[in-house]
């Protein structure tokens, strides 16, 4: 009887680990972004459509719509593109080979934006990297414009976003049992067939959630278009900038942010429609039953794959002998000529691909201890003079403090918020988790850009523009969403009978988790704080608003020198967070391999 009245109720778990992101979501996400949206219809105590009839008045807007779209859909397709070998290579190699592997990536992936985008700046420009090798080779014979165009903006947005969806799909390939294929090959199937028809099905979850990630990230991009973009090639997140920061217009701001959230949530329907917000976080999606919609879709997919497997398999024919095998020759050939990960082909793609990530931000390296040579390329001599300039410069030295501040704050409050909900979502058995999960996915749905403006909005009426627990609390509601889906694959593979087995020997939990539960997921813990200071430390978006003026972030201070004054010190900045990232990634990957131990 007493353990009946002591019983909690059923309601009480969830609302406990789910109760303070929920929270966090209502007052710094629906209620900002709420106030922004409702901008754009409600202006002086009435109801109006002028900001519509603005935006829809002149084509311009419309054209900036249409160009936001057609850099973002080829960026998307470039980087899927590119980025699929990079996975399936590294997703084929061995463990102790994997992580050199992997380094690469994510070194470009946790690089600042900010930094990768300068460094194309110095590559691209009249004395940089290329056109002197242009120049060398006889290719032309004076230096080219190759800044402010579209190719320029392509290549860097394509170099920004790759290792997302490199990373994003690697999650999902690393989860593919290469026996099947394997096994696709011994019955009498093809290369290609057995590629097309079993593997790439099973990776085309990644491939989907990796395409989305990118494309989503693509359309709310400023950085790259305002540095190395012209007149043609302006995106819709720079034209609300513009209505905050120059002209005060909240209310055509408003409308914008809605036309650019249409088209966003129209992707992210289809993409439920067909896939399922869940594959986001890693789970299998469902084809529907016969005869429905999706099961013809899914067919006419079987179809296209099957052509695609045959046309594969007849250029493979016509340069290697390998095509011309079958049966038990191509099963004694698996692990020669068919495994991706001892194909030289395959290996030489990646290891051009990795030098595409890696080069332009190392390039600053030499470029941030040269002489008199300043951004120009080859640099010549040596000195620490641009070291020496960005320490005696108090704004950066400040800047960079205030950044690390507000990263571990924002980074501990996402974990702390974010591991109770993971728990919630990979452990509970409660209705609506579908619709929970789409709520924690939400950060990365809204673009940004509106999630930044309507955050200004809000902390200027509370007083908290300026302050850095306004950053603080702006930047955990953008690294919450990764916490959460890095501990939910981390508590999928984590045993809950361990607890149970400590409390039946008499444990308490509050031991239970001291001695059992935090030992066991304390890398993954780790692993997620890092992964939250990371996205706090490169955040510009929000600090370009909140920050104030005096009191930048380090991607402020970045940001407003690269497009006030281009000055070495730049490079001598870059360099400094390469070094910085390069140390985090060492002490992750150290983590890791401790807790495997």
């Amino acid at each position: 009887m007493r353990r009946t009245a002591l019983r909690r109720p059923p309601w009480l778990r969830p609302l406990l680990l789910g109760g303070p992101l929920a929270l966090l979501f209502l007052l710094l996400l629906v209620y900002p972004v709420g106030q922004l949206l409702l901008l754009s219809v409600y202006s002086d105590g009435a109801f109006t459509l002028a900001p519509y009839r603005q935006l829809f008045a002149s084509s311009v807007y419309v054209n900036v719509m249409l160009i936001t779209l057609k850099i973002s859909v080829c960026t998307t397709v470039l980087s899927v593109i590119a980025g699929y070998p990079v996975a399936y290579l590294i997703a084929s190699l061995p463990r102790q080979h994997k992580s050199a592997w992997l380094f690469w990536v994510l070194l470009s992936f946790w690089t600042s934006f900010l930094v990768r985008a300068f460094a194309w700046i110095v590559m691209l420009g009249r004395n940089g990297v290329i056109n002197q090798w242009l120049t060398a080779t006889g290719l032309q014979d004076a230096p080219a414009n190759l800044l402010y165009s579209l190719g320029a903006v392509l290549v860097s947005m394509v170099h920004a976003l790759m290792p997302l969806a490199v990373l994003t799909m690697l999650s999902v390939m690393e989860n593919i049992d290469r026996n099947l294929p394997r096994a696709a090959l011994t019955l009498g199937a093809r290369p290609g067939t057995a590629f097309w028809r079993v593997y790439f099905p099973l990776s085309m979850p990644g491939v989907a959630a990796g395409a989305i990630m990118v494309f989503v990230t693509a359309i709310g991009f400023f950085i790259v278009p305002a540095l190395l973009g012209g007149r043609k090639e302006i995106m819709i997140t720079q034209l609300i900038i513009e209505q905050v920061q120059q002209t005060m217009n909240w209310g055509f701001a408003g409308a914008i942010s809605v036309l650019m959230l249409i088209v966003v949530l129209a992707v992210f329907a289809v993409y439920d429609k067909l896939l399922g917000l869940s594959t986001m976080a890693g789970t299998s999606p469902e084809h529907g039953r016969p005869g429905s919609r999706s099961a013809m879709l899914h067919r006419k997919a079987q179809a296209l794959l099957a052509a695609l497997g045959s046309a594969s398999d007849r250029l493979l024919a016509l340069f290697s002998r390998a095509g011309r095998n079958t049966g038990r020759n191509i099963g004694r050939n698996i692990g020669r000529n068919t495994e991706p990960g001892r194909s030289l082909p395959m290996r030489a793609f990646v290891v051009l691909a990795l030098l595409f990530l890696s080069v332009p931000a190392l390039l600053m390296i030499p470029l941030s201890v040269a002489g008199r040579s300043g951004l120009n390329w080859p640099p010549s001599g040596f000195s620490l003079q641009y070291y020496q300039e960005l320490l005696a410069a108090p704004l950066w030295l400040q800047a960079g403090l205030r950044s690390l501040i507000v990263g571990l704050g924002a980074s501990a409050l996402a974990l702390l918020i974010g591991t109770p909900a993971a728990l919630l979502l990979a452990r509970s058995t409660m209705r609506g988790k579908s619709l929970l999960l789409a709520f924690v996915l939400s950060p990365i749905i809204v673009p940004r850009m509106i999630i930044a403006v309507g955050l200004f909005y809000f902390f200027a009426k509370v007083g908290l523009v300026g302050s850095s627990f306004g950053l603080m609390l702006g930047h955990t509601v953008i690294a919450v969403p990764y916490v959460v889906l890095t501990m939910m694959a981390v508590l999928r593979n984590y045993d809950m009978r361990l607890d149970l087995a400590a409390q039946s020997l008499g444990a308490r939990p509050w031991q239970t988790l001291r001695h059992v539960t935090f030992p066991i997921l304390a890398a993954g813990l780790m692993s997620s704080f890092l992964f939250a200071f990371a996205t706090s430390f490169d955040e510009l978006t929000i600090s370009l608003f909140a920050s104030g003026g005096m009191s930048a972030t380090l991607p402020k201070q970045f940001w407003d020198q690269v497009t006030l004054q281009i000055s070495p010190v730049i490079a001598a900045v870059s360099t400094c967070l390469l070094a910085f990232i390069a140390v985090l990634l060492q002490v992750a990957d150290r983590l890791r391999r401790r807790s495997l131990q």
